[in-house]
């Protein structure tokens, strides 16, 4: 017995002496992030920055393109080297020695992409199973070997505090028909676009969560710098308060199920149960963003707000969006970069979501420097929140990066409300993106309502006269106010003459808040 126990008391040291010997390989190790990886797009003419982890003082060297560089891990172990700006091109290869050596292969030298938002940037070119489908998406995928593109899905992930990397699984990729089947649509549509456009190599970051609101985007710093978004906390608390009983509640749900089935009845509905971790303020910047700062991008295009028309979020969102944007651009430290993203579609939504203040908010939003924005209410599915036409969404992203990115002579946006005066008893309205006229299409103009100083719109009689409109209605005798598409699912068919639609918009000062809200 004695010898017995020597035995294992012997195995048992030599387990924990391979576990340390593991231990301390491992975190001998040289690491990259996972941003980088073979297959990846540096960002051309910005400084490319290598960076990661090592063990505390060791020195570290990296080679790229006939340079090296050298850095010496700090206490906590992190490196970091920068090499000059270079043009596009490729393949490259770059490595990195230290205790052990990182070979990336097939480097290329382009554009860098950041593509995020919630279910309708997430939605891939397979689309939703069940649900919600992209328009020939067959054809798309079996087309989709592109050499010119290469993508990085990011997984999803919470985190309460911002994280250094992502997750294990993400690295990048070939765009080919396997790959792109899994990856957002309409960050693959825009890509596609570009590398079409623009003759270079070109990046696809693709960090995205269904259903999420757009405070979980932004970092704790910014949140909690701005009093005027305190009302995101007491929501967070409410939604917090609720988590209580979810478990339970799915369970009863369950039940209700199968005694459903077993009685041959259909289904009862059941509310969605979102992922609490994924709205809780800032937890998705600091799980899905964070880890990409130090890596240089082109721009952001970003797909979001459908979370966000609840009523009890509808009247922030302006602060909430543009505060989102700052937000990224001060972490990112690139300054201004192009931020270019879509207004929400049509949906036939319920009482309980204002559509049309998020899609003023997001015009709005236009008041920031270097963005632009894709109207998409013409291609919405007023049945489905996950419209198909994401090719669409796409191209005018597309369009709108040749512009604000690439300083392209294009038509990139629909005419956007400028401003309204009274004559006589109308209104004339005037916009901006209408330099050649605008168009009517499929028959007279539709979606247009004024008001008095009482703020009661009514359906007014609109026509285009040159690059203006003027909107009227008996019933009001003198027109103070003009708005246009203001419903979750509007009819509406106002363009200028490139064939983009006009974004719907209020003329009033301030967004108006439900009666209720107030």
């Amino acid at each position: 017995m004695y010898n017995s126990l020597l035995m294992k008391r012997d195995k048992s040291i030599v387990l924990l002496f391979s576990l340390a010997l593991f231990a301390f390989a491992a975190r001998a190790e040289v690491r990259l992030p996972r941003i980088l990886s073979s297959h990846a797009v540096l960002q051309r003419d910005r400084p490319i920055h290598v960076w990661g982890w090592s063990e505390a003082g060791e020195n570290i060297s990296v080679s790229f393109k006939g340079a090296t560089r050298t850095a010496q891990g700090d206490r906590l172990g992190r490196w970091s080297v920068y090499f000059p700006p270079q043009a596009a091109g490729g393949p490259f290869q770059l490595t990195v020695t230290g205790a052990n050596r990182i070979v990336l292969d097939d480097i290329l030298i382009g554009d860098v992409w950041f593509a995020s938002g919630q279910s309708n940037m997430e939605m891939p070119l397979n689309g939703f199973p069940g649900s919600a489908v992209v328009k020939d998406a067959a054809a798309e995928i079996s087309h989709a070997d592109n050499p010119n593109l290469r993508l990085l899905f990011i997984s999803h992930k919470a985190a309460q505090f911002p994280l250094e990397d992502f997750d294990q699984r993400d690295e990048w990729t070939l765009c080919t028909p396997e790959t792109a089947a899994k990856f957002s649509a309409v960050a693959y549509f825009f890509g596609r676009d570009i590398a079409a456009q623009e003759h270079v190599p070109i990046g696809l970051i693709d960090s995205s969560w269904g259903g999420t609101p757009g405070e979980a985007w932004v970092s704790l710093d910014s949140l909690a710098a701005d009093a005027s978004l305190m009302p995101i906390f007491a929501t967070w608390a409410k939604m917090a308060n609720e988590e209580t009983d979810v478990p339970a509640t799915k369970i009863a749900e369950k039940r209700e199920d199968n005694a459903a089935r077993a009685a041959h009845r259909p289904l009862p509905e059941h509310p969605w149960h979102p992922d609490a971790a994924s709205w809780d303020p800032s937890w998705l910047f600091n799980g899905m963003v964070a880890p990409a700062l130090e890596f240089a991008i082109r721009g952001v295009i970003w797909y979001q707000g459908e979370t966000n028309s609840a009523l009890e979020r509808a009247p922030l969102y302006e602060r909430v969006f543009s505060t989102l944007i700052g937000d990224w651009r001060t972490h990112w430290r690139q300054g201004d970069f192009p931020f270019l993203y879509v207004q929400i579609s049509s949906f036939d939504s319920t009482p309980h979501e204002v559509w049309p203040m998020v899609r003023e908010a997001q015009r709005r939003t236009l008041s920031l420097a270097n963005t632009a924005m894709a109207v998409t209410i013409d291609v919405g599915d007023p049945g489905n929140v996950h419209p198909s036409d994401k090719q669409t969404v796409g191209a005018r992203l597309a369009l709108a990066a040749r512009a604000i990115a690439y300083r392209e002579d294009v038509p990139y946006s629909g005419p956007l409300f400028q401003q309204a005066a009274g004559q006589d008893r109308s209104l004339r309205v005037w916009f901006t993106h209408a330099e050649d006229g605008l168009i009517a299409k499929n028959g007279p103009l539709q979606g247009f309502e004024i008001a008095g100083e009482d703020r009661r719109f009514v359906e007014a009689d609109a026509r285009i006269d040159g690059k203006t409109v003027i909107v009227a209605n008996p019933q009001v005798a003198k027109p103070m106010y003009v708005r246009y598409g203001w419903r979750n699912a509007p009819q509406i068919n106002l363009y200028n003459s490139a064939g983009l639609p006009a974004s719907p918009f209020t003329s009033e000062s301030n967004i108006p808040v439900p009666i209720g809200n107030k």
